[in-house]
């Protein structure tokens, strides 16, 4: 029985959430290693994806109605804690799984795993669960503790939008955060039209409809994307819609000299370089295995021969690029990432307010490193993909503060988003278009 029940999809989910508790790993290559060291099936990998995921998107919601059932959490093993939370979280999320299988799986993995005392306390808490049922989340008193609670989002993030957004904006994104994310692509148009992109995909069975956000995305309805023959052949990348409108804001010019400072992966590199013809986009990054997976994508996509990536750090472009060399600069800068919370949900965990106001100072130094480097008249485009006002307006209202020749125009996109919107800046919430968070400015060189 060990030999067996240790190959489990939620044997090993109980495993990679105590690694990803403990060493920070992240949940997405572990689970990957995960399924490829194991040889799992398609149905216990998709078993075992969406226990992990699930537990870390609703980990403050789970630990929440387990409290009432542990004597002394503080004496309690991660592991076990990590086991009790994957039991709650089948029974209460997925409807297909009956509650014999999950107490019996359970309490084997906990004998397995541990001792007779742990089996035996496992069991307990299970059947104290069952009988005396779970705490209700609408008896928490504070209407931020609870909406906290409610969609497993830290205090201190559930009051900072609050406080930017208002408790209704909040609550909305909040709540659209646990949904699962939406598999999107862009359509590499160096190589193919939408339509012949989608003609491709139905010839492989993936079921593909275009995209409400941008005329460059489609939505994958069925079908896993990274092994098909479409994917493999660059014609298409996978990318999340709001990704991808920073670039199509910036309208590049087929003969445009462009840099991307903060480059890695390549995903905007290459959509720069898929409008260029005898242009040149020139994409940065401080770490050599990531330049090298720039110049990776570049070459999936074709579009190497408009691609020079560079290992450096974009504070120091003045070491490698003359004045006034660029007509188009984008700084898709460093951020806290919580934009990315359905996709990521550790994201939301792992991040303080502090994190936010020292990658400010890091945003501000980049652009001012940058700005020397644009033409007059030329377009510099800020984004993130973060929903903190700390890295987006108030970094560019800095920056403008240092820099009176820059003028922060209003940012335009293909499909006219928000139109009616006062701010100059773009910024697309989770709970817009159930894409990622996302931040854009324009800003415009002046005499």
């Amino acid at each position: 029985m060990t030999n067996k029940i240790n190959k489990t999809p939620r044997y090993l989910a109980v495993e990679l959430l105590e690694r990803v508790e403990k060493s920070g790993a992240y949940s997405n290559l572990a689970l990957n290693q995960a399924i490829t060291s194991n040889d799992l099936s398609k149905r216990d990998a998709h078993l075992l994806t969406n226990i992990v995921y699930g537990v870390i998107q609703h980990k403050l919601t789970l630990e929440y109605y387990l409290v009432p059932f542990i004597k002394n959490p503080q004496k309690l093993q991660n592991w076990v804690k990590q086991l009790l939370l994957t039991a709650l979280y089948q029974q209460l999320y997925l409807d297909n799984i009956p509650k014999r299988a999950v107490f019996n799986e359970t309490i084997e993995i906990a004998k397995v795993k541990g001792h007779a005392g742990i089996r035996k306390f496992v069991t307990g808490v299970l059947h104290a669960i069952d009988r005396k049922g779970l705490p209700k989340i609408e008896q928490i008193n504070d209407p931020l503790e609870r909406l906290s609670v409610k969609t497993s989002t830290p205090l201190w993030l559930v009051k900072q939008l609050v406080k930017e957004l208002g408790e209704k904006k909040a609550s909305s994104i909040l709540s659209s955060i646990n949904q699962a994310p939406k598999q999107t692509i862009r359509i590499n148009t160096k190589l193919e039209t939408k339509e012949q992109v989608i003609e491709s995909l139905a010839k492989e069975q993936i079921v593909a409809t275009p995209s409400l956000v941008t005329p460059l995305a489609l939505q994958i309805e069925s079908g896993f994307i990274p092994t098909s023959e479409t994917f493999k052949a660059g014609k298409v990348i996978v990318q999340d819609e709001s990704a991808m409108l920073a670039v199509e804001s910036m309208n590049i010019a087929p003969n445009d000299k462009v840099l991307d400072a903060c480059a890695a992966p390549g995903g905007k590199t290459t959509q720069i370089a898929a409008n260029l013809t005898d242009g040149m986009v020139y994409g940065l990054d401080i770490h050599k295995h990531k330049v090298k997976l720039i110049q990776e994508n570049a070459k999936r996509a074709q579009v190497q021969t408009q691609v020079q990536a560079k290992q450096l750090d974009a504070r120091k472009v003045s070491e490698v690029f003359e004045k006034e060399s660029f007509d188009k600069i984008l700084v898709d800068a460093p951020c806290s990432g919580i934009g990315l919370m359905r996709r990521k949900p550790e994201v939301k965990y792992e991040k303080q307010l502090a994190d936010s106001k020292n990658l400010h100072r890091i945003q501000v130094e980049i652009l001012n490193a940058v700005a020397p480097h644009l033409k007059v008249g030329g377009i510099l485009t800020y984004s993130t993909c973060t929903i903190l006002d700390e890295e987006n307006q108030q970094t560019v209202t800095e920056f403008l503060q240092q820099h009176p020749e820059f003028e922060q125009v209003k940012t335009q996109t293909a499909a006219n988003l928000k139109p009616e919107r006062k701010e100059l800046g773009l910024a697309i919430y989770p709970d817009d278009y159930l894409s990622d968070g996302f931040y854009i400015a324009t800003l415009v060189k002046k005499n």
